[in-house]
């Protein structure tokens, strides 16, 4: 498969499986606890990762690939947490978009320093896709907020830390242990803290949403980890950023949220960049 196709289509997976990953989350976080909901999603993932790295019989990682697992998941879990609070306010149409442009500039801005700048092409690409991400997801019956703003700019932080820091965790033969890793650091954090501020569990009746947002979660975190493994991270990462359109169409399927103009350009203009950026 070509390297090129390769990334776009691992890419685009892993976005329209984080999309539906947060929209599961941000479901269960109005439900329950933010720390239960992450708990529990951490754990499924975990068990998920697991698994599959036995199943393909994956070697441990070296210590190196250990210590920025560690690393991605510190930064992970701060974003996703910043995420599910954010979307439990009901402020999706600030908090989705935001994020994801936030986590998606970070990544592009160290694979220029490090690598070198893309192709003219790509960039016009880049700047579609971004206008579709905040374009995609604007609402009309959501107002704005200081703090919904503020957790949508912690939650772009701790996620655009994470692609670069798993990307450096990541290696040939190495795919499912380093973000296994990157979820186990997690897990003991948000114990704690849950028993730090008298939180609890997510009720039996929200289990079965908060682990499909755990599995889903963690399948998008192996599609964008293949997709930054076999091409460039910025490409990657932008492509992967493209989630809040899955989560505003999921969201219009079951909540019954309106697709506005805004929205529907949005999709054109993303589709457009799929396109650039895959030349």
């Amino acid at each position: 498969m070509d390297n090129q196709f390769a990334t776009v289509l691992f890419g685009l997976s892993s976005a329209l499986i984080w999309g539906a990953g947060d929209f599961c989350g941000g479901l269960a976080a109005r439900r329950a606890s933010v720390v239960g909901v992450l708990i529990v999603a951490e754990l499924s993932g975990l068990a998920l990762l697991i698994l599959f790295g036995l199943v393909f019989r994956e070697p441990i990682p070296a210590t190196t690939s250990m210590a920025w697992g560690i690393a991605a998941g510190l930064s992970g879990t701060l974003g996703l947490g910043a995420l599910y609070r954010g979307l439990a306010t009901g402020k999706a149409s600030i908090v989705a978009p935001v994020s994801a442009v936030v986590s998606s500039i970070l990544p592009v801005i160290f694979a220029a320093l490090t690598i070198n700048l893309p192709s003219p092409v790509q960039l016009v690409g880049f700047g579609l896709a971004l206008a579709a991400i905040i374009l995609a997801s604007q609402s009309a019956s959501e107002s704005g907020s200081n703090n919904a703003l503020g957790y949508a700019f912690l939650a772009g932080f701790g996620f655009g830390a994470f692609f670069i820091l798993i990307d450096q965790a990541g290696g040939e033969g190495s795919t499912f242990y380093p973000l296994a890793i990157a979820r186990a650091v997690s897990v003991p954090l948000l114990i704690g803290v849950m028993y730090g501020r008298g939180g609890s569990l997510p009720a039996r009746s929200v289990i079965p949403l908060t682990v499909l947002s755990g599995v889903l979660d963690a399948s998008g975190n192996v599609f964008f980890l293949l997709a930054s493994t076999v091409g460039r991270l910025d490409v990657a990462t932008i492509l992967s950023s493209l989630y809040p359109a899955s989560t505003v169409i999921l969201s219009r399927i079951f909540l019954r949220e309106q697709v506005t103009r805004l929205q529907l350009i949005g999709v054109v203009l993303a589709l457009a960049a799929i396109v650039l950026i895959a030349l």
